[in-house]
């Protein structure tokens, strides 16, 4: 009918700049050659750096539609979406809930996410902090590394990557973020924003040696966070 759903490589944003590739910018052209009469709209997409399913519509009641279900999902406490995560690191619990307050913070010249463990009433009425939950499942574990099930509860930018570091197990590829956890004696801690300045993820040479990769190419690895599924009313 109305629905579209697509696989998005991570990288690609929802929305760019004029002449920049984006997936809003692809609709025109791929409405054209689906034949579709009406114009696409995007229902719900994963963000830039995330891959996964994007859902489209050519019916704009049908979009704001879901879309207003999906924010009341959220309310009722239902987990409409949900991803998939590889990450460097192995949970101390096999199943759990990650809650933390996230507020956008000013370092050096850009703006970062960084988690307020014990938000103040004060700062969650003016909105300078938001409650943020997120729900986690280890699917499998091997050799350090595991493969989570994500649901989150609240939609904060970022916030799966910020939450898995607080679980001390950051997304691969997560070059944001990943410089949080420390490292002493092999056992992990957490670092605050002001003392860990971002930089490119680092990883041990046996995980590198797995991944066929280099020192020099481990920039290009991209975030493996990934939108596996959608629950539509």
């Amino acid at each position: 009918g109305a629905l579209l759903a697509l696989n998005k490589p991570p990288g690609l944003p929802v929305l760019g700049r004029p002449g920049d590739l984006s997936l809003d910018a692809l609709l025109p052209t791929l409405r054209r050659r689906l034949g579709l009469a009406a114009d696409l709209h995007v229902v719900k997409a994963p963000a830039r750096e995330y891959s996964g399913l994007v859902l489209l519509s050519s019916c704009y009641h049908t979009t704001k539609k879901l879309q207003q279900f999906f924010t009341n999902a959220r309310w009722r406490g239902q987990y409409p979406a949900t991803y998939r995560a590889i990450t460097v690191g192995v949970p101390a619990e096999m199943e759990g809930e990650i809650c933390s307050g996230l507020r956008w913070q000013q370092q050096e010249d850009r703006a970062m996410v960084v988690p307020v463990p014990a938000p103040g009433r004060r700062s969650l009425a003016r909105k300078d902090v938001k409650s943020t939950l997120t729900h986690y499942q280890v699917l499998s574990a091997v050799e350090g590394c595991a493969l989570l099930q994500l649901q989150p509860r609240t939609a904060f930018p970022e916030q799966l990557q910020v939450h898995l570091t607080l679980l001390l197990c950051p997304a691969l590829g997560d070059h944001k973020h990943s410089s949080l956890v420390g490292r002493v004696l092999g056992v992990p801690f957490f670092l605050t924003p002001e003392t860990a300045p971002t930089r490119t993820q680092v990883l041990d040479k046996e995980l590198l040696s797995r991944l066929g990769l280099s020192p020099r190419q481990l920039y290009h690895l991209p975030l493996h966070i990934h939108l596996q599924e959608l629950v539509l009313p």
